[in-house]
């Protein structure tokens, strides 16, 4: 009667086996610089944002050579926001923190003519440039002059909806590069979260290094490369 069921047993283990690819490990998370990376498949150009206290960060520039990610350029001089570290989809508006998480490298900004610029879409600003932070307005977390209208860019700086005229910061906006955070405008979440050259001390939530990194960074990144910045702890 053993024999039997063993053989019965036997003959039914094959329908019940599952397939090698079920007992697979899970494909390891890409860490660079002890930052976790949430890149695309096409991604080979990554900017990690390493916090290393207070409002200090290390923020590097990596490149994927040959199947292996190395990095070109550190500096741990960088800054973040003067509220700290928060999840990126718990951030809110007006609070000084700079959003965990990975996110696309878009394009870029500054105070120099376009031939300066690297292959990232880039614009010079001009008079009447504005960041739109205006919650009421369609073109909330966008780059927009004060003569298209569609937003209320004479609020002052004390106000919630106050949006950010570019002039006023030409210093750490001489290099500005653009981050996809919020890019689908949830209101109050906040607008203009950039990687920019460093003021004085921490910013009001963006990352920031120094400006020979920044002139550097902007030269090397490319479209093609998919770039992303990683914020990380």
């Amino acid at each position: 009667m053993r024999t039997l069921l063993a053989a019965l047993i036997a003959c039914l283990l094959p329908t019940l086996a599952l397939p090698a690819a079920a007992f697979a490990p899970a494909e390891e998370a890409l860490v660079l610089g002890g930052v976790r990376v949430d890149a695309g498949p096409t991604t080979t150009q990554v900017v990690t944002v390493d916090h290393t206290g207070g409002h200090r960060a290390r923020v590097t520039y990596w490149r994927l050579v040959r199947g292996e990610w190395r990095a070109r350029m550190s500096t741990t001089d960088g800054r973040i926001g003067y509220g700290g570290l928060v999840a990126g989809e718990r951030r809110v508006q007006g609070t000084g923190t700079t959003p965990l998480g990975t996110y696309g490298l878009m394009s870029v900004f500054g105070t120099h003519p376009a031939s300066d610029a690297g292959a990232l879409d880039y614009r010079r600003i001009r008079r009447g440039d504005h960041w739109v932070q205006d919650n009421a307005s369609p073109h909330y977390n966008r780059y927009r002059n004060q003569r298209q209208g569609g937003f209320r860019w004479w609020l002052p700086a004390s106000h919630p909806d106050s949006s950010e005229r570019l002039t006023d910061y030409r210093r750490q906006y001489e290099w500005s590069i653009v981050t996809s955070f919020n890019h689908e405008q949830v209101r109050r979440r906040g607008a203009g979260i950039f990687l920019h050259v460093s003021g004085r001390g921490a910013t009001a939530g963006c990352v920031s290094a120094p400006r020979p990194f920044l002139r550097a960074l902007v030269r090397r990144l490319d479209p093609a490369a998919a770039p992303v910045i990683p914020i990380g702890r």
